[in-house]
């Protein structure tokens, strides 16, 4: 066995993925795992991981984030343009036969209106609101004059046996 460690231990350590161990490095650079394990701690293994994986997850969400956005404005701009178009043809065409233009005009603001999270009609709550109210519901102080004693339940009374 050499004696040992090379200085790219970690690399190699890291690149393990999920089968990463001591004695995997151990092995492949054909020392003790104590002396990986020494060399570990020392250089925090551990803690270098757990911020590179932290790192990664916040790159991976605002990737996501980014995502979610450009996707939102591509959607806005052809709703935009939807609209545009059903208004051309609101004024190009007689009432009677505008029909589609009037259908294609609702059909976007609607959907332009639940993209920027805005409520479709005003009878639309959000999942989102009603968990607020009945969080504001539940968490409602009760009046002191509701706490009390219990009521006491109506006392039976003791009826005496016949005596014959």
């Amino acid at each position: 066995m050499q004696n040992r460690l090379p200085f790219d231990a970690y690399e190699y350590y890291y690149s393990l993925g999920a089968n990463r161990s001591y004695q995997a490095v151990a092995n492949h650079f054909g020392v003790s795992k104590r002396s990986v394990t020494k060399r570990a701690l020392k250089e925090k293994w551990q803690d270098q991981i757990a911020e590179m994986e932290a790192q990664i997850r916040e790159n991976v969400t605002q990737k996501t984030r980014e995502s979610v956005e450009e996707m939102m404005d591509r959607h806005l701009k052809q709703l935009t343009a939807i609209q545009g178009r059903a208004i051309e043809a609101l004024r190009a065409m007689p009432l009677n036969t505008s029909m589609e233009a009037v259908r294609a005009l609702a059909l976007a603001m609607k959907e332009e209106r639940v993209m920027r999270g805005e409520p479709v009609d005003s009878a639309t709550k959000s999942v989102e609101e009603i968990i607020k109210q009945e969080y504001r519901d539940w968490l409602e102080p009760v009046p002191q004059d509701a706490v009390g004693e219990p009521e006491e339940k109506p006392s039976v009374p003791e009826v005496e046996e016949d005596k014959v």
